[in-house]
C-alpha cells in the first residue's frame, strides 16, 4: 500500500509579509494610498480630545479603510466587518493590529453624516485630477432600496390608530380564549409563552398610539396625508416591479465619461421630481456651462423644465409621453395584449375574463362629430368641449339607453352593479355608454415644456438621451449586484445618505484603481 506525507491544515504557521498583501493595482492599494496621501481628515480628527486625559481612540483613518474595504466586498454589516478584521488577511494587512468591534464599527459609520460630502468632494477631485470626470453629460437616476424598517407599521394616522385598536382586541381574544378554556372556574396564571404574546400586543399598540399622538402627520405638496412608518419615519413605502417595499429612493448622478458619481443623496418618496434640481445644484462646481442633464419621465414636470429654463441649464428631461411619439414604439402594444405566464395564469377551466370595450375601440366621425361604437350604434355628441386638469381638450358622447340595452355587446360595453331591490343586477342609472375622446393639447411653443418635447424628438436629441441609460444603470449594477448593495441596513435619512455616499465613494474609488492610482509614475 503507498505511502504519502501527512497533510496537516490546522497547525500550520506561515511568515506573512503583511505590506505585500496590498497589491498594487488593487482596491485595497489604491484606498490605502488615497486615504494616506490624498484626503484631509482633520476635521475627524477634531472630535477627539484625549491628548491628555482619556482611553486612545481608534484612528478614523483606519476606520475609514475598513469600512470602504468591507463595503467593496459586499460586507455590510458590523459583525461581518468585525469578523474580517480578525481573520481576513487583506483587512489585517491594511489596518495593522487595529481590531475594532462590531459596535465601534457601527458608530464610525452613523458619525460621519456631518463629514460625508467633504469626504465625497474629496475623492471627486482626486477623480477629476485623474481626468476621470469629462463634464460632457450628467445622466441622473434613482433606485428604490429597502430599509430596516417594517412594512407593516406603516400607514396614516388614522390606519395606524385602526392598526392599535386591532392589536389591542388580538390581545383581548387570547385572553378570552384561555378564560374559557379554564373549566374548573379557577383563574389559572397564563403559559409564559401566551402571556409573552399579550404582552408583545399590548407594547406594540402603546407604542403605534404614542407615534400617532407625538409625530406630525406626513404632507405632500397638494396637503394630502402621506403614510408614516413607526420604525423608520424618514422612509415611504415605493412600488417597485418586485412589489412594494418601504425604503428609500437612491439617487445618483454620473458623468458620461468615466461613470463617476458626481452627485449622491436619499429620498423618503416615491416620487423623484422634487431630487432634480438638488441633484444638479450638488453636481454643479464639477459641470460646466454647457454640461447637458438627462433624466427620465420620473423628474419631469412643467415647474422643473421651467426651473432649468430659467437658470439656462442644458437638459433633456423625458415625459411621460415621449416613447408614445417615437414612431420606433409603434408597434409595441402588440406584446401588451399577451398575457404573463406568471401574474395572468387561470386554473383549467375556469371562464375567460370578459373583456370591456374602451374609447380606443370606438370609432370618432369629425364630418358629423358623433362616435360609432363596436357594435354599430351611433353616439351623438354631449355638452360642449371641456379641458381636463392637465390641460388636454376633450368632448363626450352618449347613445341612447334603448339602443344599449337592446345591444348584444351590452355585457362587454356596459359594467352592471346590483339593485338594491330584489339583489338584481341592473345597469347604472339605466343609461346608455358614454364615451370621452380627448384632443391634442394646444401647442404653445413658446412654453419651455413643449421645447423640451421637441428638442427630445429631434434626432440629435433622441442619440443624446439614448446614452443617458447606458451611463447610469450600470453604476446601479455594480452597486446592487457585484457590491450585494440590495437593502440598507440603517435607519434615519441622515444615516442612509451616509451609507449611500459611502458606497458611491467605493465606485469612484473603483475608477481610481483602474488608473493605476498611486503606483510609482501614475499618480
Amino acid at each position: 500500500m503507498p505511502r504519502y506525507k501527512p497533510s496537516d491544515c490546522h497547525a500550520l504557521m506561515l511568515p506573512v509579509v503583511l505590506s505585500e498583501q496590498i497589491v498594487p493595482g488593487s482596491f485595497a492599494f489604491a484606498l490605502n494610498y488615497l486615504v494616506d496621501h490624498e484626503l484631509d481628515l482633520s476635521a475627524l480628527d477634531a472630535r477627539f480630545k484625549n491628548d491628555a486625559v482619556g482611553a486612545s481612540a481608534y484612528d478614523p483613518r483606519v476606520m475609514l479603510k475598513i469600512v470602504l474595504l468591507a463595503y467593496s466586498q459586499g460586507l455590510i454589516s458590523g459583525r461581518s466587518i468585525a469578523n474580517a478584521c480578525a481573520r481576513n488577511v487583506q483587512f489585517i494587512a491594511i489596518i495593522g493590529d487595529s481590531q475594532p468591534s462590531h459596535a465601534h464599527i457601527a458608530k464610525f459609520v452613523v458619525s460621519l453624516s456631518d463629514q460625508i460630502k467633504p469626504l465625497f468632494a474629496q475623492v471627486l477631485m482626486t477623480c477629476d485630477a485623474q481626468g476621470l470626470i469629462g463634464r460632457e453629460m450628467f445622466a441622473i437616476d434613482g433606485v428604490k432600496l429597502p430599509s430596516n424598517a417594517s412594512k407593516e407599521r406603516s400607514g396614516t394616522h388614522q390606519e395606524l390608530s385602526h392598526r392599535a385598536e386591532r392589536l389591542d382586541k388580538a390581545a383581548d381574544k387570547i385572553l378570552a380564549l384561555h378564560q374559557a378554556q379554564d373549566k374548573a372556574g379557577a383563574q389559572e396564571a397564563l403559559e409564559a409563552k401566551r402571556q409573552a404574546r399579550i404582552d408583545a400586543l399590548r407594547q406594540e399598540a402603546a407604542r403605534t398610539r404614542a407615534f400617532v399622538s407625538q409625530s406630525p402627520k406626513r404632507l405632500n405638496n397638494k396637503s394630502q396625508e402621506l403614510k408614516s412608518n413607526i420604525t423608520d419615519p424618514d422612509s415611504a413605502k415605493m412600488a417597485t416591479n418586485k412589489g412594494v417595499i418601504q425604503g428609500y429612493a437612491a439617487q445618483a448622478a454620473v458623468d458620461s465619461a468615466h461613470q463617476v458619481i458626481i452627485a449622491a443623496d436619499v429620498v423618503g418618496s416615491g416620487s423623484e421630481q422634487a431630487m432634480l434640481t438638488p441633484m444638479i445644484e450638488q453636481a454643479k462646481p464639477w459641470s460646466d456651462s454647457d454640461t447637458l442633464v438627462t433624466a427620465d419621465a420620473g423628474y419631469h414636470s412643467d415647474a422643473n423644465v421651467q426651473q432649468l429654463h430659467d437658470n439656462n441649464t442644458p437638459a433633456l428631461i423625458a415625459d411621460g409621453q415621449m416613447r408614445k411619439r417615437d414612431e420606433r414604439f409603434d408597434g409595441r402594444d402588440k406584446h401588451k395584449a399577451k398575457p404573463d405566464p406568471l401574474s395572468e395564469k387561470k386554473a383549467s377551466g375556469e371562464p375567460p375574463e370578459i373583456k370591456f370595450f374602451r374609447p380606443k375601440d370606438f370609432s370618432f366621425n369629425d364630418e358629423d362629430n358623433t362616435a360609432t361604437c363596436p357594435a354599430g350604434q351611433v353616439l351623438s355628441r354631449k355638452g360642449r368641449v371641456h379641458v381636463s386638469a392637465s390641460g388636454h381638450p376633450y368632448q363626450t358622447y352618449i347613445a341612447q339607453a334603448s339602443d344599449c340595452a337592446a345591444c348584444p355587446l351590452s355585457g362587454q360595453c356596459l359594467k352592471r352593479r346590483r339593485s338594491k331591490e330584489g339583489g338584481k343586477d341592473s345597469t347604472q342609472d339605466e343609461r346608455g355608454r358614454q364615451v370621452a375622446r380627448f384632443f391634442p393639447r394646444p401647442v404653445d411653443l413658446c412654453h419651455p415644456s413643449e421645447r423640451m418635447r421637441q428638442a427630445i424628438d429631434s434626432p440629435r436629441g433622441r442619440q443624446l438621451y439614448s446614452q443617458r441609460i447606458g451611463t447610469v444603470e450600470p453604476v446601479f449594477a455594480n452597486l446592487r449586484h457585484n457590491k450585494r448593495m440590495n437593502r440598507l441596513n440603517l435607519r434615519g435619512q441622515a444615516k442612509v445618505r451616509t451609507q449611500w455616499s459611502l458606497y458611491c465613494m467605493v465606485h469612484n474609488i473603483e475608477k481610481l484603481q483602474r488608473t493605476g492610482f498611486g503606483q510609482t509614475g501614475v499618480q
